[in-house]
């Protein structure tokens, strides 16, 4: 990317981010694509979030599923590394923590594949950005 020199380009950048945000907003609505972020802040890594995230990956891939799995920094669980958010189409976002290989494996064959909860939800202590504050 380049430098932005002046608010114009920065706004221009705001609204190409926002396009390209609601493209994928679309194609939640239209059929079914499953979000997952995943930590990789320091003290996640350490945690193993990289092998988590390969993992996710390509299990994913193998069995099918149509899942954007994308780095996300430090979601403030640090007691719980390596963390995941996952959002599957219309259901609000669920954060898994202390994910292993096994847990990964455990938490697409029964969340994901068939909306069936697992242990280790995380409650959600945050709110996005497209959310006022009070």
């Amino acid at each position: 990317m380049s430098r932005i020199e002046s608010f114009d380009a920065l706004k221009k950048y705001r609204e190409e981010l926002n396009r390209i945000g609601d493209s994928i907003e679309e194609v939640q609505k239209e059929g079914g694509l499953v979000r997952i972020k995943i930590a990789t802040a320091t003290c996640s890594n350490a945690a193993g979030a990289g092998e988590i995230m390969k993992f996710m990956s390509d299990a994913l891939d193998k069995r099918g599923v149509d899942a954007l799995v994308t780095k996300t920094g430090c979601m403030g669980y640090c007691y719980a590394e390596p963390t995941i958010e996952v959002k599957l189409p219309n259901r609000e976002p669920v954060v898994f923590g202390n994910v292993d290989l096994q847990k990964a494996d455990l938490i697409i064959e029964s969340y994901i594949k068939k909306g069936e909860m697992v242990d280790g939800v995380i409650p959600v202590n945050y709110k996005t950005i497209e959310e006022p504050y009070n």
